[in-house]
């Protein structure tokens, strides 16, 4: 295990900017109170009213140029979040994501997009060849052959398949090493395992983005007046704890995990950096550090 590393990819970049202006230090200046097996890959998110963004309606309202300085002074990577994926030709000029797309090109850490619209990856390329780019999980990769397809495609350099797929050992140790490196597993699904829904729950979303419908989806879920809470995500069959990263993903080849949370508040989002980051003696010494900053508003 000794050189074994897991790299979170961690949720609300332009949602809860304020929150890791407080934890990116502290996770370089105490980093005795994390883990030494695991490290931040990206930190990644999209701000309110954003025309090419997917998965979460947005409500990130941290200014972009604070937000990819924050990340810079700590060589954390940045992901832009352009997820819809109902996007037509007309949408590609939007100014608001374009701009975006200027201003994160150029850091001197390289930034990411994560994306699902080919037309739209037909575009970032052409125009900012700068970024990496990152399958989303709004695709709904349930299916592992269409998995091992999108493993396949070189413009990719990670793919984020459907939770669902997170145990299905036998298929996942077939894959070689370089596509196990592909890999970015979603480890913290709240949403129900059998949902039949889940794609035309992300085209809903995307359809808000681009201001074509105002009503919300209607989950089928039997406990979706609940909304998202940890505890259930950690009865879903598809979590992924701390435990499991390192006795099977770690040691059969899989390196990157990703946190969902966009839609959530700080005060989970903080739980979650405890759960999976931080040495369990040391939880109260991180809130503590967190909470007593006037600065952030947790609830």
């Amino acid at each position: 295990m000794e050189n074994m590393k897991a790299y979170y990819h961690l949720p609300g970049l332009f949602e809860f900017y304020e929150l890791y202006k407080l934890f990116l230090p502290l996770f370089r200046e105490h980093r005795e109170y994390f883990y030494d097996w695991c490290e931040i890959g990206s930190i990644y998110g999209a701000p309110a009213d954003c025309l090419w963004g997917g998965g979460r309606v947005g409500f990130g309202d941290a200014r972009p140029e604070n937000a990819v300085a924050l990340l810079r002074d700590y060589a954390v990577s940045a992901r832009l979040t352009f997820s819809n994926s109902l996007l037509r030709e007309e949408h590609l000029s939007d100014r608001k994501c374009n701009a975006l797309c200027s201003l994160f090109e150029k850091s001197s850490t390289q930034n990411g997009i994560i994306l699902t619209s080919d037309l739209l990856l037909r575009y970032l390329k052409q125009h900012y060849p700068g970024f990496y780019f990152v399958s989303s999980t709004t695709k709904v990769l349930r299916n592992f052959p269409l998995l091992q397809a999108e493993l396949a495609r070189e413009e990719f350099k990670f793919v984020v398949p459907d939770f669902r797929l997170n145990r299905a050992y036998a298929d996942l140790l077939s894959l070689t090493e370089s596509q196990k490196q592909k890999i970015e597993f979603l480890c913290n699904e709240c949403c129900w395992f059998d949902c039949p829904d889940r794609k035309s729950c992300y085209e809903q979303v995307c359809q808000k983005n681009l201001g074509e419908v105002l009503t919300d989806h209607i989950c089928s879920s039997p406990t979706s007046q609940r909304g998202y809470r940890f505890s259930d995500a950690m009865e879903n069959p598809s979590f992924i704890g701390t435990e499991a990263i390192r006795s099977f993903y770690l040691t059969n080849g899989f390196s990157h995990f990703k946190i969902e949370g966009r839609s959530l508040g700080s005060a989970i989002v903080l739980e979650m950096l405890l759960f999976y980051m931080t040495k369990p003696e040391c939880h109260i010494k991180v809130r503590e550090e967190i909470y007593l900053s006037s600065n952030l508003d947790l609830f």
